[in-house]
């Protein structure tokens, strides 16, 4: 017989949130491009609820130049025009002048350490991904907050420490899979 799997409460049974809790969520990622995709996502993210972001993906691919940071850095006011009449994206201008603006720093932060990854793990301790054993999960962390607070003197906009710890959770940096769930 089957073993049943189980699951982190909060993905339910969203067949697209099962599919990005069992095979992305909590598991490392260490290529820049993956980072800023998910840079972008998470940002938009702010104030709405993840599976909004999710069921937008591709558009968001489609749109920001399938995440090439190089690209998107360069964009200009067409571009903000174009991204404003896409209705697949969250048309907030806030928000896309952000992951335009974001995507110029994570340039820079490339450039000061080599790799985005490798600033974001300049944070962690010992420079590892960190397994948790919460029945809870936190919102926020004091390493959501040290990198949050980072990010904001350079620049970045919608990345408050909330936002910080979701990226981190996306990315592996933290596995917050609950103790019973079969991917953690």
């Amino acid at each position: 017989m089957a073993e049943t799997l189980k699951r982190c409460s909060w993905c339910g049974t969203d067949p697209l949130y099962m599919e990005y809790h069992d095979n992305e969520w909590g598991k490392e990622v260490h290529d820049d491009k993956k980072l800023f995709e998910f840079l972008v996502l998470e940002s938009a993210q702010a104030g709405l609820s993840w599976i909004t972001i999710l069921r937008r993906r591709e558009n968001y691919r489609k749109a920001f130049a399938d995440f090439d940071v190089e690209k998107v850095a360069v964009f200009g006011p067409d571009d903000i025009a174009r991204l404003m009449n896409d209705a697949g994206i969250i048309r907030n201008r806030l928000k896309i002048a952000a992951a335009i603006s974001n995507a110029k720093l994570f340039i820079e932060v490339q450039k000061e350490y080599g790799s985005f990854d490798s600033y974001l793990y300049s944070f962690m301790p010992g420079g590892k991904a960190i397994i948790n054993n919460h029945e809870t999960i936190p919102a926020s962390t004091p390493i959501s907050d040290a990198i949050s607070k980072d990010m904001k003197k350079r620049g970045f906009k919608f990345f408050g420490t909330t936002i910080c710890y979701a990226h981190m959770q996306a990315t592996g940096m933290v596995n917050d899979h609950t103790p019973d769930c079969s991917f953690k």
